[in-house]
């Protein structure tokens, strides 16, 4: 019984996730966005997505929402046995390719919430490319666990 009720969670969350909108912007296209449920509370939360690009390279090199003071563009790099948070200049996109923004990976960081992120909330998020310009995106709030990474827990992120 515990098994089937897990499979039916597991299937809710990804069916919401991946009904979400797509987003197009020149020759980009921003699909599945989300964010997962905060834990607790938790100050920071992070954003993910998936960008595919028909056209020439493209940077993002900006994001923008209200649901935090601090929105930043962050990749995870590996120390030795410890994965770390770092914030980037931009997100590569490359020509004819695609990026995605995803828990272990790169991803936006919402810092500084204002209230915790709640599953089945959405809220806007402005991207800003180099090239491609501006796009608002609405990012859904799935559960706390959705798409997460081994060992990734953004619960006990400090902010500054």
């Amino acid at each position: 019984m515990k098994k089937l009720l897990l499979a039916a969670l597991l299937a809710a969350t990804s069916v919401t996730v991946a009904q979400a909108a797509d987003y197009e912007l020149g020759t980009l296209t921003i699909s599945n966005p989300f964010a997962r449920a905060s834990a607790g509370m938790a100050s920071a939360g992070g954003g993910f997505f998936s960008i595919e690009n028909a056209g020439e390279a493209d940077r993002l090199i900006a994001a923008h929402a209200d649901v935090g003071a601090v929105t930043e563009l962050h990749t995870h790099i590996r120390e030795g046995d410890v994965m770390k948070m770092r914030q980037v200049e931009a997100i590569e996109v490359p020509a004819n390719g695609s990026v995605e923004l995803k828990p272990g990976s790169y991803h936006v960081m919402f810092m500084k919430l204002k209230e915790p992120l709640k599953k089945g909330e959405t809220f806007p998020l402005e991207l800003t490319f180099e090239k491609a310009g501006k796009v608002t995106i609405d990012v859904e709030v799935a559960g706390i666990g959705a798409k997460m990474a081994p060992g990734m827990d953004h619960s006990k992120m400090k902010s500054e």
